[in-house]
C-alpha cells in the first residue's frame, strides 16, 4: 500500500494521538510475552476470588430474612468486590510497568 492512498478517519485519529503522545513524552512499548502471561494470571486469580465471594454471599443471603441485615451483607459484598478489583488493577499496572532486564 502506498503512502499516497487515502487514510480512514480512524488512521488519521490514531496518527494524531501518536503525535500527541510523542510530544508529551509518552513512550509506547508493546507488552512482552512474560507481561501478558503475568497479567492473564492476575486476572484469572481475581476472577476466581470474586466468584468465590459471590458464592459465599449467595449462601449467606439465603439464610437471612431481615431486609436490613440483607442490605448490610450486600454492602459488604460490594466493598469486597471493589477492593479486589482495585488490588487487581494495581497489580496489572505494576506488571505493565515492570520491564525485563
Amino acid at each position: 500500500m502506498s503512502d499516497d492512498a487515502p487514510k480512514s478517519a480512524y488512521e488519521l485519529a490514531m496518527e494524531r494521538l501518536r503525535k500527541k503522545d510523542a510530544e508529551a513524552g509518552i513512550d509506547i512499548r508493546p507488552l512482552t510475552d512474560e507481561q501478558k502471561a503475568a497479567i492473564a494470571e492476575i486476572r484469572s486469580f481475581y476472577q476466581a476470588k470474586i466468584a468465590e465471594i459471590e458464592v459465599l454471599h449467595q449462601s449467606k443471603i439465603r439464610a437471612i430474612l431481615d431486609p436490613a441485615e440483607r442490605d448490610a451483607v450486600d454492602e459488604a459484598l460490594r466493598r469486597d468486590r471493589e477492593r479486589l478489583a482495585s488490588e487487581r488493577d494495581a497489580k496489572i499496572e505494576k506488571a505493565r510497568q515492570d520491564r525485563p532486564r
